[in-house]
């Protein structure tokens, strides 16, 4: 069996776009060949800045001989519907067989499609992967009219076997397929000849090509922390600048440089963001201080000189970088520490628009500010602070720095608040009130930042239900799903208790959509708490409680209060994973589905209390104990939230009711005891009821 390898080797294809790009090779030839019948044994894709490659390993040399048996029509059939069956089949009528079947004798045809080469069908599939490559962007150039994310300049493409390798006969747009390649641009540009995967990768090494770009990811990590320890520090860890960093250079060269003294004193922050985003850079750390004193870039060639030249170079750009920011650094703090301070900051934002139908940000800043204000004697902060700091949490937006480097806001807005001399908690809160942004960002804990958060996004929120901008689908273009999320992780994380409808109300309130004359409030509050039980569903999910316990408990009074629905269904998923919490649900299911068929037979409601003096048997005896126990246990645990001793008493009734319906008959002939009975099947479902709507769990 031959092995392919494909090589597209053509001007620098941007970073971000490598690793999907070899993968969407390696799917759309595998698959290509696959279906024409081509079977192979493996298939890997690679890439550099310059190249895409696949290595299709164990393929078929030829695609097997297909038979296909094809019905046609009847016998005696209109010409015109048998001709037409014959086109299809690619048969003259003499090739047709007549049988006879139990609707009449029908036409047959034996359709045979002989085996194909290897290299032929290639061909075809490569040309069209080629073609029909799905680039982000794409460009054409010269005279040809083949789109390619950069100028595509040559085509390898070669099977090779224990006989030797032979090049697939394939042309496009003037490029012919060969089995040469290119190493590196610069110090091995020379084309070089290969016969294989093994033999194109060790000749792409020795001509300083590092084909798998893990490998160069690895190399740079391994020589950049090697550097570092040497002169005591530490690199900033960057997964994402490190992959794309590995997509800008085929023989990585690691070097080191410093950062000029006059910089130093910039927030460690400012200095990691310039350098990563205008420069590719990483961050090198003094561990003993915290802040970053040197670089270490990635160059794309050796150099006689040991890269001095280049790291030169690339010390007088950073320079000139960071010039930069330490202007916008030093302007912002003269603003902050000015007598003004951040809220020169705040009136500008008077002039941004926020949402056209919400207002400017400096009117959103106000909304934020009131519902802080509400929302802190419920996280235990000071109102003070929780409005102070909802008020120049968002000044920052309007700082150079923040405009230069958006990432950087709410950062920003720390240091320039503790420049100002505003408190600690309010500084935090500037930094901390986006958070959590998703899933593995760190909540806030202190009571104004949370506060503040809560405000932010219950504002953003409530704002968007109230003009009807509400995530459809998988659009989510104001990013609400996070929004919620982050509510309810900041909820349940701090412990919060808070009834989530009185605060969209008075979230719509401050808005300005205040009740009507009829006395009907914000209408949406209903759907935007059900968005948020959605979202609850999905969070909790991931650890573990199913979505038709979730259901269950959302059933319940008090289902706003997201920090008790969210114990309530704890202690209810936990309680339905014992053999008392199974067996129990099965003999509630029967109970209401016994008294659901009563109740629409007799068109009545069972639900007047049944009578200890009609019990016949001990069984029944037993339970009306239990559950006048039960009844007795639950309704002050549930009263006091713990919802483990509720389950506890849940738990008792397990054994007597079980009893109860092996011992027992509900529906006796005796018109009084069948009453009786079922209106003790009531009280199960009503004493079971207070923990939650079992009805809603599903086994």
């Amino acid at each position: 069996m031959p092995d392919l390898l494909i090589e597209l080797f053509s001007e620098e294809i941007p970073a971000r776009m490598q690793t999907r790009a070899a993968e969407d090779l390696k799917k759309r030839v595998t698959d290509g060949l696959v279906e024409a019948g081509l079977t192979y044994a493996g298939a890997a894709a690679l890439s550099t800045p310059r190249r895409l490659t696949l290595a299709v390993d164990g393929l078929l040399a030829e695609s097997p001989t297909v038979r296909e048996e094809r019905k046609g029509p009847k016998v005696g059939a209109p010409d015109k519907a048998i001709e037409g069956f014959l086109r299809g089949a690619g048969l003259t009528r003499d090739q047709l067989e007549a049988r006879e079947t139990p609707k009449g004798a029908v036409y047959f045809a034996l359709i045979e499609k002989p085996g194909r080469p290897a290299g032929e069908i290639i061909a075809e599939v490569l040309e069209d992967t080629i073609r029909n490559f799905p680039w982000p962007k794409s460009m054409r150039w010269g005279a040809g009219a083949l789109r390619w994310v950069r100028p595509l300049h040559s085509i390898l493409c070669i099977l090779s076997d224990e006989n030797g390798a032979s090049v697939v006969d394939l042309n496009i747009d003037g490029i012919k397929a060969g089995n040469t390649t290119r190493g590196h641009r610069f110090m091995a540009p020379d084309e070089v000849t290969v016969s294989g995967f093994d033999d194109y990768a060790a000749k792409l090494k020795r001509a300083h090509v590092v084909l798998d770009a893990r490998e160069r990811a690895e190399a740079i990590w391994q020589e950049a922390t090697n550097q570092a320890f040497a002169s005591g520090l530490d690199v900033v860890e960057d997964k994402g600048l490190l992959a794309e960093v590995a997509g800008l250079v085929e023989w990585p060269v690691v070097l080191m440089g410093a950062i000029d003294q006059e910089f130093l004193e910039l927030p460690p922050e400012v200095l990691q963001t310039s350098m990563k985003e205008h420069q590719k850079f990483f961050s090198v750390k003094n561990p003993k201080t915290g802040r970053i004193e040197r670089f270490i870039t990635v160059a794309n060639r050796e150099t006689a000189d040991n890269g001095a030249t280049i790291l030169a170079g690339n010390q007088k750009v950073l320079s000139a970088r960071l010039a930069d920011a330490k202007f916008f650094w030093e302007n912002d703090l003269r603003t902050a520490k000015s007598e003004a301070g951040m809220s020169a900051w705040v009136e500008n934002l008077g002039n941004v628009t926020f949402h056209n139908k919400l207002g400017t940000q400096a009117a959103r800043i106000d909304r934020i500010a009131a519902l802080a204000r509400e929302i802190a004697p419920v996280v235990g902060a000071d109102a003070d602070l929780a409005e102070q700091a909802a008020r120049v949490a968002k000044a920052d937006l309007s700082s150079e720095m923040v405009y230069e480097f958006p990432e950087l806001q709410g950062l920003m807005g720390r240091y320039y608040a503790e420049a100002a001399g505003l408190p600690q908690e309010v500084a935090n809160a500037c930094e901390a009130h986006y958070s959590p942004l998703g899933p593995g960002d760190a909540v806030p804990s202190e009571p104004v930042s949370v506060a503040v958060a809560l405000a932010d996004k219950l504002d953003t929120l409530t704002g968007f239900w109230a003009i009807d901008e509400k995530p459809t689908g998988s659009k989510d273009p104001f990013a609400l799903r996070r929004a919620a999320l982050g509510v309810i992780r900041l909820v349940l994380e701090n412990d919060v208790r808070v009834r989530l409808n009185m605060v969209f109300g008075r979230a719509a309130e401050i808005i300005g959509k205040r009740e009507d004359a009829s006395g009907e409030a914000f209408a949406d509050v209903n759907d935007l708490l059900s968005f948020f039980h959605d979202r609850l569903k999905v969070f909790l999910r991931d650890q573990g409680i199913r979505h038709d316990v979730i259901d269950a408990c959302i059933a319940m009074d008090g289902n706003d209060d997201l920090t008790l629905l969210v114990k309530r269904a704890s202690a209810l998923e936990d309680f339905l994973k014992t053999e008392d919490g199974e067996n129990l649900l099965q003999g509630f299911k029967r109970a209401n589905n016994i008294l659901i068929q009563a109740e629409e037979k007799d068109g009545v409601e069972y639900s007047y209390g049944a009578d200890r003096k009609f019990a016949e048997d001990d069984a029944e005896r037993a339970l009306f104990d239990a559950l006048e126990a039960g009844g007795a246990a639950i309704s002050p645990a549930i009263e006091a939230e713990d919802f483990a001793a509720a389950m506890r008493g849940m738990a008792a009734l397990r054994a007597p009711v079980d009893a109860f319906f092996e011992a027992v008959q509900v529906n006796a002939e005796n018109e009084v005891l069948r009453r009786n009975r079922l209106n003790l099947l009531s009280q199960i479902r009503q004493v079971c009821g207070q923990v939650a709507d079992l009805t809603k769990v599903e086994g």
